[in-house]
């Protein structure tokens, strides 16, 4: 099996089991964990996101500003052993530490997130203060197309370019879609790629879902001296064919018993 198939039935997998917690808690945002989860799979997976195995620790740091998504990350830290079993298990049935929305008293969890618009800000100030302190550590800031309409984005935009915080990764996760529709339709966005590079960042445009692409642009960015956005066209849902590209599913929705055999059956 090459490293592209293990990474993909990895995105599977914790597709899967997220699912389950879906459907067991009747609620979460499976559109938008969905559109990241292959980021994630090859953050942690392909060792960008390094990992001291002796103090079960994440010695780098992720931001997810999408909050609602930072569920993606949950069965992640299951398999590295960063969260306890008991806590996934319990998830959905009785008391937990894991909720919808991702906060610091997790494991693994960097920030607690979920008001958009403020990753690239918070990310640049733990980029900043490693820098600070000579550490080395390096922060990887996950946003939404959608946090581009807040004007924090790209004031936190500004202020990394010109702090030179070459330990910053900004990723943009573009699946084309918020709660309203499109974006594009809402207030257009693209060229998202040519507005980012006209701040003079180094920009990358990569396939979301291909992870061959995925690990030659992360590892691309490692051998960058600047800053770097990296442009990764999702497809929200991604995985589940009556979710895919469909913006009502943002939110969990009520399923027909033959959909919940179908999801099940493509996540397979």
């Amino acid at each position: 099996m090459t490293k592209s198939s293990e990474y993909e039935q990895l995105g599977k997998d914790y597709r899967k089991q997220l699912f389950e917690k879906f459907l067991a808690t009747k609620q979460g945002h499976p559109g938008s964990v969905f559109s990241m989860m292959d980021i994630a799979v090859i953050l942690y997976h392909g060792g960008f996101v390094r990992f001291d195995s002796n103090k079960k620790v994440f010695t780098d740091r992720v931001v997810i500003s999408k909050g609602h998504a930072t569920a993606a990350l949950y069965p992640i830290m299951k398999n590295f052993g960063v969260l306890p079993e008991k806590e996934w298990e319990n998830w959905g049935h009785s008391s937990s530490l894991l909720r919808v929305f991702g906060n610091t008293s997790m494991p693994g969890i960097d920030v607690t997130s979920g008001s958009l618009g403020h990753g690239v800000g918070v990310g640049a100030g733990m980029a900043i203060a490693a820098k600070a302190r000579n550490e080395d550590t390096r922060v990887y800031s996950v946003i939404s197309e959608g946090e581009l309409y807040e004007g924090s984005t790209w004031e936190g935009l500004l202020f990394a370019h010109h702090h030179e915080l070459d330990n910053l990764t900004i990723i943009i996760d573009v699946n084309n879609l918020i709660i309203l529709g499109g974006t594009d339709d809402c207030l257009k966005l693209n060229p998202i790629k040519d507005k980012v590079a006209g701040f003079g960042i180094d920009t990358i445009e990569v396939n979301g879902h291909d992870f061959d692409d995925l690990n030659s642009a992360f590892k691309a960015d490692l051998e960058k001296s600047g800053l770097t956005c990296i442009v990764v066209n999702t497809v929200k849902g991604k995985g589940v064919s009556f979710m895919e590209n469909k913006n009502n599913w943002h939110y969990f929705n009520p399923m027909s018993d033959d959909q919940i055999e179908q999801a099940r059956k493509e996540l397979s």
